[in-house]
């Protein structure tokens, strides 16, 4: 066996056979990144909804992605649910849209951001995974909407999101 000297360590290679690297898993691959932002009107309602992004259903988001708002409203509770629609004038069908499907009422009556992943043990999910009820993906786009609840926002403001994703 060959041995090389590094300083005053000698490294001597390892008899056994070389390990082998393993394939990468689902959601290996390159990092790609959706960034919006839309502007909330002072005077939306409890039902206004924001469309943020349309990602193709086998997106698997890592933990970095968030959504930002300001500040929202100066009286009222107003809150914000994230979840995943068929996009307008998309024939497919696959899904049933899901207002909360990441997550539900987040406090927008100060400035703030949130996870979209608020289980680590979701890292990595694609984004059918996150429809409630959904047992295998539709293999079509999902529209990522963002929808004001319980109150009426009476300050304007930004909604940003920053999506961080692989693709199988």
């Amino acid at each position: 066996m060959a041995e090389a000297l590094l300083g005053s360590l000698v490294m001597t290679p390892n008899a056994a056979s070389p390990k082998q690297m393993a394939a990468p898993g689902l959601g290996g691959g390159n990092l790609h990144c959706w960034i919006e932002t839309v502007e909330v009107t002072a005077a939306a309602a409890a039902t206004s909804t924001y469309d943020l992004a349309v990602l193709p259903s086998n997106a698997r988001l890592t933990p970095d992605s968030k959504i930002y708002w300001d500040d929202l409203a100066s009286t009222g509770s107003p809150t914000l649910d994230l979840g995943l629609f068929n996009p307008t004038g998309y024939a497919g069908t696959g899904i049933t849209p899901d207002d909360d499907g990441f997550f539900a009422d987040a406090d927008v009556t100060s400035a703030g951001s949130k996870a979209f992943i608020a289980d680590i043990a979701n890292a990595g999910k694609a984004l059918w995974q996150f429809v409630s009820g959904q047992a295998a993906d539709p293999k079509q786009p999902l529209l990522v909407r963002a929808t004001l609840k319980d109150a009426a926002a009476n300050v304007g403001g930004t909604l940003t999101v920053c999506l961080y994703y692989t693709l199988d």
